[in-house]
């Protein structure tokens, strides 16, 4: 029998993509939600959803759309701070599963809008967590943040290493959730695993990161802005890698960790930083074109480097990312230039 699976965000970059990725099992029974705003262009997330059988036409807030292309796939449209209306889904939908992706993402957007970060990832990661609880589940898997390390020097990043120093109101919500995940995995004994994923890149990706603001300005011959003077290094991690870690996390529920409770994070990387002016490199060589750079300073909020250690995340499911710099890079731009013909 087909396990119910949550997946929230799942009109999103990442979200899209574990959706793809479970849609090619037939152990589930998937339905998507996202409340589909207009943090960037709606236009990438119809067309993702289009992607996956649900054209634009047929979404209605509340209410199911079947997937035309697979009918283990249903979407709806819910914002997670209707408390309301996602305690009624899961009531009548019995999910066996939560893979909880939605949040407002950007670091740099949480500087001027802190209102949008805390009703998205606090408040409504709050209604998840009662939602899980009213309505038990067997494993509630949500997406937290490498962000989390803030100023942490030491590296590579270790789950086991203090994060009490976030640089951004992003990371400090996405801290937030990993406290809020502990209380209920305290309480009411919710298993919950967070996943503090590092630089996700990839074909649907977010038009605000890095690799499609650069492609973007590359292809038109515009100058690229490099912060800290390219003097920065990022655990880029191609976007199969992540899903196959996501999907992986799914059915392997938390055993009670030292302390009794069903809870764990994990990191989820690479685990092979790449210099930005490396990576600015392979792009402008798989794009074809010269790349013309405006070196920048710092800019707040952002951190000099990212470097995931993931050796808990291959011990308990045997992870193991897979696409190097050079083959994910030429990905993307195939899929770029093909979707921005």
């Amino acid at each position: 029998m087909s396990k119910k699976v949550l997946v929230t965000g799942a009109a999103g970059f990442i979200g899209f993509h574990t959706v793809s990725k479970l849609i090619a099992s037939t152990d589930y029974q998937i339905v998507g939600l996202d409340n589909i705003n207009d943090y960037y262009p709606m236009t990438l997330k119809f067309e993702r959803l289009k992607a996956l059988g649900i054209h634009p036409d047929f979404i209605r807030y509340g209410k199911k759309t079947g997937s035309k292309l697979n009918n283990r796939f249903d979407f709806i449209r819910m914002d997670l701070a209707d408390e309301k209306s996602l305690t009624e889904l899961f009531q009548s939908a019995g999910f066996d599963y939560v893979i909880h992706l939605a949040a407002q993402a950007g670091v740099r957007y949480s500087i001027d809008n802190p209102n949008a970060y805390i009703q998205s990832n606090v408040v409504g990661f709050n209604h998840i967590l009662e939602a899980c609880r009213t309505y038990p589940v067997e494993h509630l898997a949500y997406a937290s943040s490498s962000s989390v390390y803030g100023l942490n020097k030491e590296q590579p990043f270790s789950v086991d290493h203090k994060v009490d120093q976030p640089a951004s109101l992003y990371a400090a919500t996405k801290k937030s959730n990993e406290l809020m995940a502990h209380t209920y995995s305290h309480l009411f004994k919710i298993p919950t695993t967070g996943l503090r994923f590092f630089t996700v890149y990839g074909p649907w990706g977010r038009p605000d990161m890095a690799p499609m603001l650069f492609a973007k300005a590359i292809m038109n011959g515009d100058p690229i802005n490099v912060y800290n003077n390219g003097k920065m290094s990022r655990d880029f991690t191609y976007v199969d890698d992540i899903v196959n870690g996501v999907c992986g996390v799914v059915e392997a529920v938390p055993d009670e960790n030292e302390n009794g409770l069903p809870y764990r994070i994990f990191n989820i990387g690479n685990s092979s930083p790449v210099q930005l002016m490396e990576f600015i490199e392979v792009l402008g060589q798989a794009l074809g074109k010269e790349v013309q750079m405006n070196f920048m300073p710092m800019q707040d909020g952002d951190v000099v480097s990212t470097y995931a250690d993931i050796s808990q995340l291959r011990e308990v499911i045997g992870y193991e990312p897979k696409t190097d710099i050079k083959t994910g890079v030429g990905e993307f731009v195939e899929w770029y230039k093909q979707f921005y013909k």
